[in-house]
């Protein structure tokens, strides 16, 4: 929706742990642990280092990602990121020179 903002970490953001939300996040820096945001949209930027377990509705990957994914929505690898683990998810993009390793299950939508 227009005027909706996600909140953001920067590129000089180190989190280690694990983060929990119900809003959009944005990630350009680097976190260590888990993410859990199981209704909402997690953005990986392109400078992100994530070495986590993601839980989310949606994610969009232009970064690295090191860890296993579940989504009950759609994940995007665009351009130029890099996923390493395990994926379950309901919808899959991925476009040219995106690197995806590991276990792909797709799930299907919650509407079929």
């Amino acid at each position: 929706m227009a005027g909706e903002v996600s909140t953001v970490l920067g590129k000089s953001i180190t989190v280690r742990g694990e983060i929990v939300g119900s809003e959009d996040l944005v990630i350009d820096g680097k976190v260590e642990g888990s993410i859990k945001l199981t209704e909402s949209r997690l953005t990986i930027g392109p400078n992100a280092e994530i070495f986590a377990d993601l839980h989310v509705h949606d994610a969009i990957l232009l970064g690295r990602c090191e860890g296993n994914v579940i989504a009950s929505g759609r994940v995007e690898l665009r351009k130029g990121a890099s996923l390493t683990g395990n994926l379950t998810v309901a919808r899959l993009s991925v476009e040219d020179t995106a690197y995806l390793k590991g276990n792909v299950l797709l799930s299907g939508t919650k509407e079929a």
